[in-house]
């Protein structure tokens, strides 16, 4: 009598997933491509996130059967939040099941807003299993940001399983102190040294879960869902064309202002503390505001939920960029109220049909009003949500994509210089570079003084067009657009 087989999971099973993180430069990628090479014999979905207005990991990511999803207008762990969601929706109904997600985060993201998703949000938990945390940390290089950069103790400490990498870069001696004082920050996570990221795939496949205990601990709002906005405010408008106004109006008063007479609603918001310029997609470009209005059907809990998480897809879509005196329509669309450098200008909104709008406001210290028939509509309701996510305002990142093939020894020697003066601000740099008479892309990656270029697969049909960025403080995009230039043959 034959053995009977073993039966499958069912098709109803969680979905496991697997969420890379790491600060700039650790190696993420190249665990990455690592999973993605090996044979495993496991369908996969990536979704990558990157920091910066140029993309340039999805061209470093080895192509492949997985598929490869892109995440580039934000932070994942803020805005970006919304397109994870949609992204998963999206995977969750495919006829073919997959066996598992990898998500790469950008190296400034704080992991536990990511691992929120799975345990907040309803849908995600039915469907998908957070398998754990895969903290890729940079032997050679992570010491000098513990106190500079919040984040990567969180990466650190949210960790399932650590991957201290570029360990052949450090003295034994130094490489102990390193993991001891790792093991200090988190005791209870797998810990593997590593050279090229290269340690056995089933310590990544098998990591029995994430520890939402020690979540908590970390975290006491750890299941407290951040959110992209900070404030939202309900309207009774009738239908037609409303003035709305953002500053301080003649009448003194507003729906959401800090301690003005005629208010009784203060954010209590450090002014500093939300700086439009620190590259958060939903605060957008210094000088802009992003709100989204959202027709609500009532004010219950259930109705106000549902609009909230609606907008919460929205703010991490494509904005409708609007200037001082034009007019937009609330629904599902980011609104971009370009207000310029004195905080203050006037809109209008076309309301297609009298009922109760929710507006949700990215920035709550700019006091918002909306006038009908020269009186102004005070909000029914009002809330402020939870956002304490910010990266290191000092951090920026400079992209630059430009046509035509690159002279090797020029580059060469730029780049060298420029590390050599500025490597100390520079956290990452890497690009994909077209050299004059190469038929092979040039793959460039540098962290710090650090510096590895190699070429790999061939141009072939592709364009042959150069992109870079460079990620760090201090960053002049001007000097180093036209140092790059001056390195075109």
């Amino acid at each position: 009598m034959s053995t009977p087989a073993v039966p499958s999971a069912p098709a109803t099973a969680p979905i496991p997933v697997i969420v890379l993180t790491g600060f700039l430069g650790a190696g993420k990628t190249t665990l990455l491509n690592r999973i993605l090479t090996e044979q495993h014999g496991k369908k996969l979905a990536v979704i990558e996130n990157e920091f910066g207005e140029v993309g340039i990991d999805n061209q470093l990511v080895i192509q492949s059967d997985e598929e490869l999803f892109e995440m580039n207008n934000g932070c994942i762990c803020c805005s970006v939040r919304g397109d994870l969601i949609r992204i998963l929706g999206r995977l969750m109904k495919r006829k073919d099941r997959l066996d598992g997600i990898l998500i790469e985060t950008t190296g400034l993201a704080d992991p536990g807003p990511v691992a929120q998703t799975f345990f907040t949000d309803d849908e995600m938990k039915t469907a998908y299993r957070l398998e754990g945390i895969v903290t890729v940390v940079d032997a050679k290089h992570v010491a000098q940001h513990f106190d500079t950069s919040p984040e990567v103790k969180k990466q650190i400490g949210f960790a399932d399983l650590l991957v201290l990498n570029k360990s052949d870069l450090v003295a034994p001696a130094e490489l102990d102190a390193l993991e001891a004082r790792i093991r200090r920050m988190n005791g209870a996570a797998k810990l593997a040294r590593a050279v090229n990221a290269d340690i056995p795939l089933d310590q990544i496949f098998n990591l029995g879960g994430f520890n939402l205990s020690r979540a908590t601990e970390l975290d006491p709002k750890f299941m407290q869902p951040s959110y992209p906005f900070e404030w939202a405010g309900a309207y009774a408008l009738p239908a037609g064309e409303h003035e709305l106004v953002i500053g301080h109006g003649h009448d003194g008063c507003c729906g959401h202002d800090h301690g003005h007479e005629g208010c009784d609603h203060d954010h209590g918001h450090d002014e500093e503390g939300h700086d439009h310029a620190h590259g958060h997609h939903h605060h957008g470009p210094a000088g802009t505001l992003d709100i989204a209005v959202m027709p609500v059907k009532s004010l219950s809990e259930a109705d106000i939920a549902a609009a909230r998480d609606a907008a919460v897809l929205v703010f991490s879509d494509w904005e409708n960029n609007v200037k001082p005196g034009e007019a937009f329509a609330p629904g599902g669309t980011l609104q971009r109220l370009h207000i310029g450098d004195h905080g203050h200008a006037h809109f209008k909104i076309k309301v297609p049909a009298p009922g109760l709008y929710l507006v949700f406001e990215a920035c709550g210290h700019h006091p918002l009003h909306i006038h009908v028939m020269g009186e102004v509509v005070r909000p029914g309701w009002q809330q402020d949500f939870e956002h304490t996510h910010s990266h290191d305002a000092d951090v920026s990142s400079v992209g630059i994509r430009h046509s035509g093939d690159i002279d090797g020894k020029r580059l060469n020697d730029w780049i060298g210089v420029l590390l050599k003066e500025k490597g100390n601000d520079i956290y990452r740099c890497k690009g994909v570079l077209a050299v004059k008479g190469a038929p092979n892309r040039l793959v460039f990656q540098g962290v710090h003084m650090l510096f590895d270029a190699k070429f790999d697969r061939p141009w072939g049909k592709d364009a042959r067009e150069n992109t870079l960025v460079f990620i760090g403080k201090n960053l002049d995009r001007e000097k180093l657009t036209e140092a790059f230039k001056a390195c075109l043959a």
